[in-house]
C-alpha cells in the first residue's frame, strides 16, 4: 500500500502521461519499452534508486543524473516522464520504482486503446494467465532463475507472437523477466487493475455520415463527457450509408440518430398499423 504522499504523486504522474498520450505524435509503444527497462535498472542498482528518490536532493541534480546516464540510451519523450517522475515526492525510492513500471503498462495498454485493441489485450492476458495456472511445466520455466533472458524472451516469442497483439506480448515479456517479486498470476492481476482504471475515460465509437469538423468533435465529446460524468475519448468513422446523423456507442450503449435509423422505425411502426 502506498503512502499518502506517493499515492498523489502516482495520480500526478499517471494524468501526465495520459495528456503526453493526447498531445504527442508519437506512439507510446516505444516508451513502454524504455520505461520497462528503466524500471530494472533501478531494480538493479540500489544507489541509483536511492539518489533519483531522495526527496532532499535538488530537482536539477537528478534531472543531470539522468541526462548523464540515460540520455543516448532512452529518447526525449521517455526522458520526459521519467523526469517528471523524480520531480514528485515519494515516500520512498522503492515507490518511485513502482511508479515507473505503472507509467511502462499504462503506456502499453494506451496504445492498445488508441488502435482499438484494449479489449482483446485485456483478454490475452486474462487467458495467458489462466494457462500459466494449469501448466506447471510452463510456470516452471518462466520462473526459473537459471533460465536466461533470452531463451525467455525467445519461448514467449514462440508462444504468443502470432497469437496476441503486440502489446500482449510486451507485457507478459516484461513481467516475466521482471517478477520483482511477485507470481506471474499476481503481476498479471496488477496490470490488469491498471487497464481497469484507464477505462474510467470512456471510448466513444462515433460513425457519422459526413467528416466531423474539430469544433463539432469537440462539442460532441463535451456533451457526452457531460452526460457520463467522465472525459470521453472519440474514435470517428465515416459512413455515408447511415445517410445522416451519428452513432455513437460508449461500451455496450448505442445511441443512434440517423436518419437510417428513424426510416426504419418509421417503417416498422407503419408495418403495425
Amino acid at each position: 500500500m502506498l503512502a499518502a504522499a506517493s499515492r498523489g504523486a502516482l495520480r500526478a504522474v499517471r494524468t501526465a502521461l495520459t495528456e503526453l498520450a493526447e498531445e504527442s505524435d508519437t506512439p507510446l509503444s516505444g516508451v513502454s519499452d524504455e520505461l520497462f527497462s528503466v524500471v530494472r535498472l533501478l531494480d538493479r542498482s540500489g544507489q541509483l534508486r536511492r539518489a533519483l528518490g531522495d526527496p532532499t536532493t535538488a530537482k536539477a541534480a537528478k534531472d543531470s543524473l539522468l541526462d548523464s546516464l540515460l540520455s543516448e540510451q532512452i529518447s526525449p519523450l521517455t526522458m520526459r516522464v521519467l523526469k517528471n517522475v523524480i520531480a514528485q515526492r515519494w515516500s520512498s525510492a522503492r515507490d518511485l520504482v513502482d511508479a515507473v513500471e505503472v507509467l511502462a503498462v499504462q503506456a502499453t495498454f494506451l496504445v492498445a486503446e488508441a488502435d482499438g485493441s484494449l479489449d482483446d489485450v485485456e483478454d490475452e492476458l486474462f487467458r495467458f494467465s489462466r494457462i500459466v495456472a494449469h501448466d506447471p511445466a510452463l510456470r516452471a520455466v518462466l520462473t526459473d532463475r537459471g533460465l536466461d533472458a533470452d531463451r525467455k524472451t525467445a519461448l514467449l516469442a514462440g508462444l504468443l507472437e502470432d497469437r496476441t497483439h503486440p502489446e500482449t506480448l510486451r507485457l507478459v515479456t516484461s513481467l516475466v523477466l521482471g517478477p520483482r517479486g511477485r507470481t506471474l498470476e499476481d503481476g498479471l492481476e496488477e496490470y490488469a487493475r491498471i487497464a481497469a482504471e484507464i477505462r474510467e475515460r470512456s471510448v466513444a465509437r462515433v460513425t457519422s455520415a459526413i467528416r466531423l469538423t474539430d469544433e463539432q468533435e469537440e462539442r460532441l465529446a463535451a456533451a457526452l463527457a457531460a452526460t457520463l460524468g467522465r472525459k470521453v475519448q472519440l474514435q470517428v468513422d465515416v459512413d455515408p450509408e447511415i445517410v445522416g446523423g451519428l452513432v455513437v456507442r460508449v461500451g455496450d450503449e448505442v445511441i443512434d440518430g440517423t436518419i437510417r435509423h428513424h426510416l426504419r422505425a418509421a417503417r416498422i411502426a407503419l408495418t403495425r398499423q
